[in-house]
């Protein structure tokens, strides 16, 4: 689920936040942990903050500007795809040497 387009109007910020739901909390925590090296390219202007709850992994958006906020989520949302893609592809062998558990 996704809330965007929020406007904190007092620190004149954009904000978007996602909630992406999981099978599990173990896929979610990969997830969190293959997309969490990825650090914003430009130092100011916006930041990420990815989190897991349950099965859910929240990612949470502020920026100064729209375009910055676009592109940045869209190059999430890329690198999301790719991580559940592979997640799906490998199976539970991948989840299993990804956690180092099974």
């Amino acid at each position: 689920m996704a809330t965007g387009g929020d406007s904190n109007l007092e620190a004149g910020k954009l904000e978007f936040s996602l909630d992406v739901p999981f099978p599990s909390s173990h896929e979610a925590l990969i997830a969190l942990r293959s997309l969490s090296p990825d650090q914003e390219p430009r130092r100011g202007g916006i930041s990420k903050q990815l989190s897991v709850s349950g099965s859910t992994l929240s990612v949470r958006w502020s920026a100064d500007e729209a375009r910055i906020l676009r592109v940045s989520v869209s190059s999430f949302l890329d690198h999301l795809s790719l991580v559940i893609e592979t997640m799906e592809m490998f199976g539970p062998s991948l989840l299993c040497d990804a956690a180092q558990v099974c």
